[in-house]
C-alpha cells in the first residue's frame, strides 16, 4: 500500500484507482449505476418500449412491466465491470448518463439468457 500523500502523480491520476475501494473490482474499477426493465417475452418488452417512447417515466415502466426485482423502479444500483453478463455490460457502458424523467435507454432491447432488457444508466465512476 503506498503511503498517503506521497507521489506527485497521485493528484491528477487518482481517478484510475479510486474504484478499488470495494475490493471486488478487477478491470479498472469502472462501475455504472443501472436501471433496467426485464421481460422474458419480446412482445412484453416492446410494450414497455412503447410506454417509454410515449414519455412515461422509466421507473414507472419498470414497476409495471419488469419481471424481476426491478419492479422497485428498475434500480440495480452500482454494478462493476465483470459483474454483468456480456451483452448487458456492453450496452450499459456504452450508454450516456440520463435520468428517469428523460431516460437514454437501449433501443432495441438487449437480449441475454435472462430475457430482454431495456437499460438506462444514471451514473458512472
Amino acid at each position: 500500500m503506498p503511503p498517503k500523500g506521497k507521489g506527485a502523480g497521485a493528484k491528477g491520476s487518482s481517478d484510475a484507482g479510486a474504484g478499488a475501494k470495494g475490493g471486488a473490482e478487477k478491470k479498472g474499477g469502472t462501475a455504472v449505476k443501472v436501471r433496467h426493465v426485464l421481460c422474458e417475452k419480446h412482445s412484453k418488452i416492446m410494450e414497455a418500449m412503447e410506454k417509454l417512447k410515449a414519455g412515461t417515466k422509466f421507473d414507472d415502466v419498470a414497476r409495471q412491466f419488469s419481471e424481476d426485482k426491478a419492479r422497485q423502479g428498475g434500480d440495480l444500483g452500482w454494478m462493476t465491470r465483470g459483474s454483468m453478463v456480456g451483452a448487458f455490460q456492453d450496452a450499459a457502458f456504452a450508454l450516456a448518463n440520463s435520468t428517469v424523467n428523460q431516460p437514454i435507454y437501449t433501443d432495441p432491447p438487449v437480449k441475454t439468457q435472462f430475457g430482454y432488457h431495456i437499460i438506462m444508466v444514471e451514473g458512472k465512476k
